[in-house]
């Protein structure tokens, strides 16, 4: 099968041919320089380094020792360490969703006198990138920014100082090295020559650093003094292409291995390749790549003078964390294979979300108002939790949302001036403490729009003027101006002994009275109910496990099997206390997990506030637990505990097919091929319903988001919970209520109730056209906002380049692409009765691939830029080596 992706685009690439001429947004800096020594041009690359002055408020700068400074150069000479403080942070201006290669070096050499052997963390942002612990290192990594700032954090973990000697950013485009999860670290890079030579800028534009490799007795080496084409997204060295190697003898393989941290470690690999020789009439260099004896990608055959990127599309695993690469000779070729140069990269998943913009934007802005140089208001504000910043409290409990400020405590901080408008910002603020500082002014009235400030301690400074009605009157408000002598509340003093006194007082007693009635009264309720649950169960015996009157599950029958059933705490083991978080819906909140701690499962929580209750999630079970198809999602198990509802799934590692169509979950296109593969697999899972099921079945919400991809790229449909049957023989339709997803619901059965397993077919038509135009459903901007209204006007225009996803670029056969958009239109038609059924949409569809793959010609090899046939395994730290 073939498994990796060849690059060769040479008309798209202009932008960054200028980019690589002039190194616009590269980022270098010298740690620890003086200010005075700032800037200068490094040797060899020319390229202008900076003091870290302004980029970090800690820290002490030092030099390596004398006896080391032979060795190095700048910006390696001097370092910066950090003597104070558990996490210290540099920050850095940055450009929002840019793919950046990012390098820190640390050289310890001796600089403190110490002899003692580094170890401390490195994060990027919230997140660990790597340990440290080693006196002379290099970590680089590929990552894209999310927002215009990054912080590179050092973290203390033993007795040794952190240090660091240099950053460098450079920006990449955009779709270069992309990953489909994660951030990229490097392992290696070479390129096949029996030099001694380390290339970069400027002879890399991007300053990747290339080390030679070469195997002496085993390979030979090949040259030219001609002008490789390196016009690809990887924009290769000249100096890098214009060598290679080969098997010394004609008939062996060319063998590269490299061993990986862990055997779950995954990878990306890129090959360069370009043909160095003149070949002779009769002559032909033709092979094949296998990884561990497994076939990823072949025949090839190396394009003369000119690079080709071949690189794997999907991360993988080599299996006991030993990989083998081999270029296999194919018997018809009578050269052996070639390569020029080999880069690795294992994928780093940083999980943890960073706070809201909005939230760090705002405490940075008071931060600065009131000049707080605190040691622990570095980095991220909330996470990881154990670096915190003093005085805030956070409310990153769900994951998959970024971490919001809830808690602002900046008493007898000092503070002057007046409340700084800043504080607005912090729109989840809870709870603001500014009591017992020097602030004057007025209070400001931009209090009471925090919708969610309820506490407010202002005690203890100098306000003048009248407290805002606003702030009074705010239901629940807790408010304390205790010890502001000037400041007045309506008509009186807030703070004087007396009837002044009294009202100060009654700002903040009422409510307090009020919240803890209610307590009480919360408390006296629950006492309640659990007595009668007691009493309940003593009189009748068990009873049902979740008693919910407004989800009917009282009169629901139990589940009928009691197979795959496991327990909460069962739940809680498989996902390690909900760790980590892989989506959500209206169900509630899926969680990885594992199963016997090897079967990876997706594990989907039941939210107390979903709009789907009982009888959603008692239809799914039953209806998984009885029907199997490839192309459904699997059904491991169920937990039917108390309130806590879960379902089980098969994990599917690549997500829903909505990400990948709207680039949420990587940068790479799908093909036209790929998705005619998907809504083929989709069309399968649908036609098993209506027809392979006794009785038969009707989705009722299908959408892309309910079609999951596996590593595969295999297609399964999810999401069974609005399932319906018919149970009675020669029923065509039931009458129900409306159910399922705006912009995907069949007209006919939202006006007539009367659902069929036509009205599927609507729904999977306009998924199809999502797969043909990449447009939203519903786009209020269009002059027609449904999909398909629209997809209808622009075809009496005759033209399916207006239709077609843009991004493709043409690379499609049209043919295959005007038969898959009259099937989408005919599955649309409005009445029911002239819709195709599945099992005639499979086949159309079908026929869509054989034209597809009936397309010939170089664009087909090539698959330009977005090719997601292919999956493969990879994975860490060390040179390949060679064999």
């Amino acid at each position: 099968m073939e498994r990796y992706f060849v690059f060769i685009a040479t008309f798209m690439l202009i932008l960054h041919l200028v980019q690589a001429q002039d190194p616009t947004g590269f980022i270098n800096v010298d740690c620890g320089l003086p200010l005075r020594e700032s800037p200068y041009n490094a040797n060899p690359t020319g390229l202008a380094y900076t003091s870290d002055a302004g980029l970090v408020n800690t820290g002490k700068t030092g030099r390596i020792a004398k006896e080391f400074e032979p060795l190095y150069t700048k910006p390696i000479l001097t370092l910066r360490y950090f003597p104070e403080g558990a996490r210290n942070c540099y920050n850095l201006n940055v450009t929002r969703d840019t793919n950046y290669l990012i390098k820190a070096t640390f050289v310890y050499g001796n600089y403190d006198g110490l002899n003692l052997d580094p170890n401390f963390d490195l994060y990027l942002g919230p997140n660990l990138w790597s340990t440290m612990n080693t006196n002379d290192t290099i970590e680089e990594i590929i990552h894209v920014t999310k927002n215009d700032s990054l912080q590179v954090c050092l973290v203390k973990t033993g007795i040794s100082l952190p240090f660091i000697n240099s950053l460098e950013l450079r920006p990449l485009p955009r779709t270069a090295y992309a990953s489909q999860g994660g951030s990229l670290k490097f392992m290696f890079r070479r390129y096949l020559s029996n030099t001694d030579r380390t290339i970069r800028y400027p002879s890399d534009a991007y300053d990747r650093k290339w080390y030679p490799m070469f195997v002496e007795g085993s390979w030979t080496q090949v040259t030219t003094n001609l002008t490789v084409n390196a016009s690809n997204l990887y924009d290769l060295p000249q100096d890098v292409m214009t060598t290679g190697a080969t098997p010394r003898n004609p008939n062996a393989t060319l063998n590269i291995t490299w061993t990986l941290e862990s055997p779950t470690t995954k990878y990306y690999s890129y090959m360069h390749f370009a043909e160095l020789q003149t070949l002779g009439a009769n002559d032909t260099r033709e092979f094949n790549v296998t990884m561990n004896g497994k076939s990823q990608y072949g025949s090839y055959s190396p394009k003369p003078l000119k690079t080709q990127t071949i690189f794997d599309i999907t991360p993988g695993q080599c299996d006991g964390g030993a990989c083998l690469l081999q270029l296999v000779k194919t018997p018809g070729s009578t050269l052996p294979p070639l390569l020029n140069a080999i880069e690795g990269y294992t994928v780093i998943d940083f999980p943890q979300m960073e706070t809201n913009e909005d939230d760090v934007a705002g405490i940075k802005n008071v931060q600065e108002t009131y000049g707080l140089s605190r040691t622990s208001w570095q980095g991220d504000p909330c996470v990881p939790k154990q670096f915190l910043w003093d005085g805030l409290n956070c409310n990153n409990s769900d994951i998959s949302t970024p971490p919001t400020i809830t808690s602002l405590d900046l008493s007898a901080s000092g503070l002057t001036g007046i409340i700084t408008q800043a504080i607005q910002n912090l729109t989840h603020l809870e709870k603001l403490d500014l009591s017992n500082n020097n602030l004057t002014g007025e209070v400001p009235e931009f209090l009471a729009n925090i919708k969610t400030l309820l506490v407010i301690d202002l005690s203890g400074n100098n306000f003048t003027g009248t407290v805002p009605p606003s702030l009074l009157q705010k239901k629940g408000m807790m408010l304390n101006v205790e010890g502001n002598p000037h400041l007045l509340c309506e008509t009186g003093s807030c703070v004087n002994k007396g009837e002044a006194g009294k009202k100060k007082k009654s700002i903040i007693v009422p409510v307090v009275a009020s919240i803890v009635s209610i307590a009480v009264l919360v408390g006296a309720i629950v006492l309640f109910l659990v007595l009668r649950k007691k009493k309940a169960s003593k009189v009748q015996g068990p009873a049902p496990s979740y008693k919910q009157a407004s989800d009917g599950r009282s009169s629901e029958p139990a589940i009928v099997t009691k197979n795959r059933r496991f327990t909460y705490s069962e739940v809680m083991t498989m996902t390690n206390n909900f760790q980590r978080v892989l989506g959500k819906g209206g169900f509630g909140i899926v969680y990885h997990g594992f199963v016997n701690g090897t079967e990876q499962v997706a594990v989907k929580m039941l939210s107390h506030s979903s709009s789907q209750g009982y009888k959603e999630f008692k239809a799914e079970v039953e209806l998984l637990l009885r029907v199997h198809h490839k192309n459904l999602v699997g059904l491991v198990g169920y937990c039917d505990e108390g309130e806590n509802l879960a379902l089980i799934y098969e994990y599917m590692s690549n997500g829903d097919l909505k990400e990948h169509m709207s680039g949420a979950r990587n940068r790479f296109i799908l093909n036209w091929g790929t998705r005619l593969n998907i809504v083929v697999d989709s069309a399968q899972g649908l036609e098993y319903l209506h027809s392979g099921c006794k009785p038969p079945m009707v989705h009722r919400d299908v959408k892309t988001t309910n079609i999951l991809l596996n590593e595969h790229f295999q297609a399964k449909l999810a999401d069974f919970g609005l399932s319906r049957s018919f149970p009675i023989e020669g029923e065509t339709h039931v009458s129900t209520v409306v159910a399922g997803t705006p912009g995907y619901l069949d007209p006919e059965y939202y006006r007539t109730n009367w659902l069929t397993e036509k009205s599927d077919v609507y729904s999977f038509g306009i998924v199809l056209l999502e797969m043909i135009t990449n447009r939203p459903v519903i786009d209020q901007s269009r002059e027609k906002s449904h999909i398909a209204e629209w997809v209808g006007v622009m075809l009496t225009k005759g033209d399916i380049k207006s239709i077609m996803d843009p991004s493709l670029n043409g690379d499609y056969d049209s043919g295959s692409v005007w038969k898959a958009v009259e099937l989408a239109m005919s599955c649309l038609n409005p009445s029911s009765a002239r819709r195709p059924t599945m099992s005639q949409v499979v086949i159309a569809l079908n026929e869509c691939i054989a034209s597809e793959n009936a397309r010939g010609g170089a664009s087909r090899e090539m698959d330009s830029k977005s090719s997601i046939e292919v999956s493969l395994t990879y994975g860490t730290e060390m040179s390949p080596a060679a064999r």
